[in-house]
């Protein structure tokens, strides 16, 4: 359940929320020698302001490769090269824009839970398996009430995370 939440927070991180970060870059991946190698093992990727990323290429022959690994991803931002780094600048989200982070930022969350209660599904299974063979009913049911215990604060977690990201994504 622990890994459900760092998942997730991991996941909200990447997604825009008006303000620039290098984890919005994570998932870009750049052919370096043949090979795809995350940006940040290619570059130097520095945030000089709320509104821009600078992406300094480790050697410059690559800096043509990473403009196209930025406008080949899904992040909705054109690359601006002066010949020795790349600037990002990060538009002014709209209104509708922030409504569509919200949605998917929801969905996210939702997932989370899904995944919550899997872990939950499968512990209650897990004890029932062992009430069959070494536990008493009595010791299954307290188990399944400390499971349900757990479940809910992971699931408050989730719902405070949520809440955090929604509300830095609708802050204009």
């Amino acid at each position: 359940m622990s890994d459900t939440i760092e998942f997730l927070e991991e996941k909200l991180a990447k997604i825009r929320a008006g303000k620039a970060s290098p984890k919005l870059l994570d998932d870009i991946r750049v052919m370096y020698y043949g090979n795809p190698s995350p940006l940040n093992s290619v570059a130097t990727v520095l945030v000089p302001d709320a509104k821009t990323i600078m992406i300094t290429p480790w050697e410059k022959k690559i800096l043509k490769d990473i403009e196209k690994a930025i406008l080949d991803s899904n992040i909705g931002i054109t690359p601006e090269s002066n010949g020795e780094n790349i600037r990002l600048t990060l538009p002014p989200l709209t209104e509708e824009r922030r409504k569509q982070l919200a949605k998917q930022v929801k969905a996210e969350a939702e997932n989370a839970k899904v995944a919550i209660r899997n872990a939950r599904k499968t512990a209650n299974d897990q004890l029932k398996k062992a009430t069959n063979d070494s536990i008493s009913e009595d010791q299954a049911k307290d188990g399944e009430k400390e499971v349900q215990k757990i479940h809910d604060d992971f699931i408050k977690k989730i719902d405070a995370v949520y809440a955090v990201k929604e509300k830095e994504i609708m802050t204009v």
